[in-house]
């Protein structure tokens, strides 16, 4: 079963995609995991891709398209894959549907994430976690039960990150509807487009996609 997880920043693809890696042996394809191996690999596509990152350049869609080449070729792809950031663009979805056809592999499903934006802006505004072991709190719905000590390991400093507040939210938001939900219309024409809450709550998403890849 070979998928794509689409979704805007804080909607979930992450957790979701650990959950079938843990459950069903699947393997995440990272874009971002498979450049920092190739470069650290130092093969040739590799080698490329530094000299490009450290002209401080965007990587090509050809020096991506050549290491997911190469890590479809792994053995372990026969157990299914999880595309995580790629594709982003419908250029990006044609090139993809190319390949995976010279390697006799094609999608299964494009499960989509649904969220509300106001919602979710809440949901990560109010996101902070614990320094010391990063158990996960919310300035709403998951305050340490004692004030400003860790439920778990008792410390006392906290973090939050930089971008998890309502203006970089919103500015992802736009980002992905202006770049990434275009590719919907070309999976859609495919008719494996699927769809699931993505503000439910975690095993909520995990049981409808679960639904999904076992033909419910």
């Amino acid at each position: 079963m070979n998928i794509i997880l689409l979704g805007p920043p804080g909607a979930g693809k992450g957790t979701q995609a650990s959950r079938l890696v843990e459950q069903r042996s699947m393997v995440q394809l990272s874009t971002g995991d498979m450049l920092r191996a190739a470069v650290a690999a130092g093969t040739e596509i590799g080698l490329k891709a530094k000299a490009v990152m450290a002209a401080g350049e965007l990587v090509s869609d050809e020096i991506v398209d050549g290491i997911l080449s190469a890590r479809l070729d792994e053995p372990d792809i026969g157990r299914g894959f999880i595309l995580d950031g790629y594709p982003r663009t419908a250029v990006q979805a044609a090139s993809l549907d190319r390949l995976l056809g010279q390697k006799g592999l094609r999608l299964d499903h494009v499960i989509e994430l649904e969220v509300d934006e106001d919602a979710l802006v809440d949901r990560i505004s109010g996101r902070f976690s614990c320094a010391a072991c990063n158990t996960p709190y919310h300035d709403r719905y998951k305050l340490p039960k004692v004030d400003g000590v860790c439920d778990v390991c008792g410390g006392t400093e906290f973090k939050r990150r930089p971008d998890d507040n309502e203006e970089a939210v919103r500015t992802r938001m736009a980002e992905y509807r202006a770049k990434t939900q275009p590719i919907l219309p070309h999976y859609e024409r495919q008719g494996i487009v699927r769809r699931v809450d993505g503000m439910a709550e975690v095993a909520a998403v995990s049981t409808a996609i679960a639904e999904i890849l076992d033909g419910g």
